[in-house]
């Protein structure tokens, strides 16, 4: 039995109410303390009454009392002053250094052992989700409630990520922005390239040259290791003969253009085309993320992200061949819902964070009410045990609840995974 089974039973007051300790004296939990993540006893500020003496203090949990001596806790001054030792087997007396008994309390035969047998199950089986059999019989409240604070924890991550961006960016909003912006351009197979990218072209070289596309775009390609000498077409051309008037200029280093993925890639989503998007929109809008920050509707976004490829690529997706089909390479909604889920939404909630205005953290997670969930095979998975998965918002949560949770076999602190351990019933 770990010793996170028996944090969990103490931490959920969870032992039967008649506790005695291994020296006959009777005890009771009056408060079980507060959990210590961090070095020294696993529970703070307890309050236990043995005998007729209140006691308030730590208290340390093994799985045998032994285990004290193994840990070395006899030479830590901080394990001295527990209240009482918790253990599931008591195979030893542990003495403080005055040579005093510590209370030990053995649990073995104090908890309902069908809990440690689902338990058990949950860790030990192979379903896609441990709880996958019974998960529809969880109370809705506690999976609501659950799904909002995983959703939190998930975009509170990425905001400490957005953090170390901001501070190597010298505190810079909108080359912060403009980072995380071309990284999520690449949509995970040309994140890293689009990542390289942004580093190699700084955001004030491409200012300059805001209001010549043919420039903004020729340091973009330019950058991407995309041009050569060899093209056929006069558009491509031009690009290549101001980009290297531009690159001796501003004394640029392109990226390897191998790095760039074409394969399994729809023709739309050539990196080509997302280039020439990601150049349209810092064409037509400048100062993106200040115009992100003032957007109060999640139709405002979509209106500043409605932009296509430059007009070449209306009957092009890679230079040099041209295809039948005429149409603008607008990026699509799908698209847009991404990048306000993975750029947008955790750049907004942490600038409310940033600047103490919570205004900005409430329309982050209103955007994400507003979009579509994301389709993978995750989400795919959660619909098809019977889970409704109606915004973004549910998505997010469901993705961290699998992936940080489920995956990890952490029932024991999950809400969801608590709540079912606790119900009497057949799995």
């Amino acid at each position: 039995m770990t010793e996170e089974f028996l944090h969990y039973l103490w931490k959920f007051k969870l032992l039967k109410a008649d506790l005695m300790l291994s020296n006959g004296e009777n005890v009771e939990i009056i408060h079980q303390g507060i959990q210590n993540t961090d070095a020294g006893p696993d529970f703070f500020n307890a309050k236990i009454k043995i005998g007729q003496t209140v006691w308030a203090g730590n208290v340390e949990i093994h799985s045998k009392a032994s285990d004290w001596y193994i840990h070395q806790h006899q030479n830590d001054m901080a394990y001295d002053s527990v209240i009482m030792h918790v253990v599931l087997k008591n195979d030893t007396e542990v003495k403080r250094k005055n040579n005093e008994i510590i209370p030990t309390l053995e649990i073995k035969d104090a908890f309902d052992k069908n809990l440690f047998e689902r338990y058990r199950y949950f860790i030990s089986n192979k379903n896609w989700i441990p709880c996958e059999k019974i998960f529809n019989t969880a109370d809705h409240f506690i999976v609501q409630t659950w799904l909002e604070r995983l959703l939190i924890e998930r975009i509170e991550r990425k905001t400490q990520d957005i953090n170390s961006l901001f501070i190597s960016n010298n505190y810079s909003w909108e080359d912060c922005f403009y980072k995380l912006l071309a990284k999520n351009f690449g949509f995970k197979l040309n994140a890293s390239p689009f990542e390289l990218l942004s580093n190699s072209l700084p955001l004030h070289i491409l200012a300059k040259h805001k209001n010549n596309d043919l420039q903004l775009y020729a340091l973009l390609f330019g950058q991407a290791g995309l041009l050569n000498n060899g093209f056929i077409e006069s558009y491509p051309q031009s690009l290549f003969k101001e980009y290297e008037f531009l690159r001796k200029k501003y004394h640029l280093q392109s990226i390897s253009g191998h790095l760039w993925k074409f394969l399994r890639l729809h023709p739309s989503n050539f990196p080509t085309i997302r280039l020439a998007q990601f150049g349209s929109l810092i064409y037509q809008s400048q100062h993106l993320f200040s115009k992100i920050i003032e957007a109060e509707t999640i139709e405002n976004i979509y209106q500043l992200f409605q932009v296509s490829a430059s007009e070449y690529f209306d009957n092009h997706y890679i230079f040099d061949e041209k295809n039948a089909f005429n149409k603008p390479k607008i990026i699509g909604k799908q698209s847009i819902d991404l990048l306000i889920i993975n750029t947008i939404v955790p750049m907004l909630f942490f600038y409310g964070i940033e600047k103490d205005e919570k205004i900005y953290q409430d329309r982050a997670l209103r955007f994400l009410e507003k979009v579509k969930p994301e389709k993978n095979s995750i989400i795919n998975k959660w619909i098809n045990i019977g889970f409704i998965v109606n915004n973004a918002f549910q998505s997010q949560a469901l993705l961290e609840l699998k992936n940080n949770y489920c995956n990890q076999k952490k029932c024991l602190q999950c809400r969801i995974g608590n709540d079912l351990l606790r119900k009497n019933q057949t799995i």
